[in-house]
């Protein structure tokens, strides 16, 4: 009977520089061939009983490579023991990885990028890393990376006019980066980006539209598209963003009680918009016209019938036909979508709204977020000063 010492010594050496390891015992079939893990007690293809003795075959893959290993002659209580014993070197961190050689680009396409599919900043992630990133960091071992490399890529955003915001944001993927390659053991050391100061600077959009400009924009629109004009309105009186719109389905739209169910917005946490009678109108006269089906969901469709992924064009020529950017240069001033939801909020602001209801109606996580439409909230504490004033002077 072959010893369990010598068939670890086997697979030992194909776990040199591995990350994150994975492991799988699969059993062959002795009617019909085929190969399946022995978490199942016959073969998924022919049933027939999973055999206790025979060939096992050991898949040992981590993030460069898979290796499968034939292992004959072994009966499944010793490949369940190889496994285990494969699995404690894993807890321990023994399999020798070499961090010294891993190039950041092969890390962060090969492990990083994956993990991040997922995420809705994907894109962003992905486009950051091409341009900016990887023309520095490239074949650079993720352990020799220094606070230096990182400011090099800080200051070649910021020399190619991009704003500080994209360089911030940069960093914090580098940043984020190098965290995961730690959580994966494929990294041991301080993170370069820690030490670097990241740049700020105050993006926030401080214009909104008054009801004369809102009126203007709206018309433009409607005389252009539609849709957009649609888009538009319920973004300015709602306060949702372009993107919460697009993903809009007729089942979010609860005719009924008057409510936009708003899911899986921006920081994640459901909210709901209020239908008012001009949203009322615009989305009923919407259903009228496009009688959804069950297979319909999309409120909001490119002529394809796919779902509306941007609008820049059609309302960037209104904008401009309406001359709501004329002469402004500061990118804080100039009309784009968001500037409704802005509006939106400022509006509430103007006639007195509580802070903690607008920011609730805009879903913000904190109220540091709403906080930059206070100002425009009528000063109750100026307005009580001067009623108590008043009232002395009547004694």
């Amino acid at each position: 009977m072959i010893k369990i010492d010598t068939l670890f010594s086997t697979i030992l050496p194909l776990l040199r520089g591995a990350g994150e390891l994975k492991m799988a015992i699969y059993v062959r079939c002795p009617k019909c061939k085929s190969e399946y893990t022995i978490k199942h007690k016959s073969c998924p293809r022919c049933g027939t009983p999973r055999p206790v003795r025979g060939s096992f075959r050991i898949l040992v893959s981590h993030n460069y490579r898979s290796v499968k290993k034939l292992i004959s002659g072994i009966n499944l209580t010793q490949a369940k023991e190889l496994e285990t014993k494969l699995k404690q070197l894993v807890i321990n961190n023994e399999y020798g990885i070499n961090e010294s050689k891993i190039p950041f680009s092969v890390f962060f396409e090969e492990k990083y990028l994956p993990y991040s599919r997922e995420k809705k900043s994907y894109k962003r992630e992905e486009s950051l890393y091409r341009l900016w990133i990887k023309p520095v960091l490239k074949d650079k071992p993720l352990a020799s990376i220094s606070p230096l490399d990182i400011e090099k890529i800080k200051k070649s955003i910021l020399e190619a006019g991009r704003s500080p915001r994209t360089a911030e944001y940069a960093l914090s993927v580098i940043r984020h980066a190098f965290y995961k390659a730690r959580d994966w053991g494929l990294f041991s050391g301080g993170n370069p980006v820690s030490r670097v100061k990241m740049p700020k600077k105050d993006n926030r959009r401080v214009r909104f539209l008054t009801r004369e400009e809102a009126k203007a924009l709206l018309d433009e629109l409607k005389k252009r598209s539609i849709q957009v004009y649609e888009m538009a309105f319920l973004s300015l009186y709602t306060g949702m963003r372009f993107g919460e719109i697009a993903n809009l389905t007729w089942q979010d739209i609860d005719f009924k009680n008057g409510i936009i169910n708003i899911k899986d917005p921006k920081n994640n946490t459901t909210r709901q918009a209020y239908i008012t009678e001009n949203i009322r109108e615009i989305l009923q006269g919407r259903y009228n016209r496009e009688k959804p089906t069950k297979t319909s969901k999309s409120v909001f469709k490119n002529s394809d019938g796919k779902n509306v992924f941007k609008i820049i064009r059609v309302f960037k020529m209104a904008v401009d036909a309406v001359g709501l950017n004329k002469d402004i240069s500061d990118p804080r001033d100039k009309v784009v979508f968001h500037t409704l939801r802005h509006t939106f909020a400022s509006w509430l602001a103007i006639q007195g709204t509580p802070i903690y209801t607008i920011k609730e109606l805009l879903g913000h996580k904190s109220l540091t977020m709403t906080e930059r439409y206070s100002h425009l909230i009528p000063d109750a504490k100026r307005e009580a000063v001067e009623k108590l004033g008043k009232s002395q002077s009547k004694e």
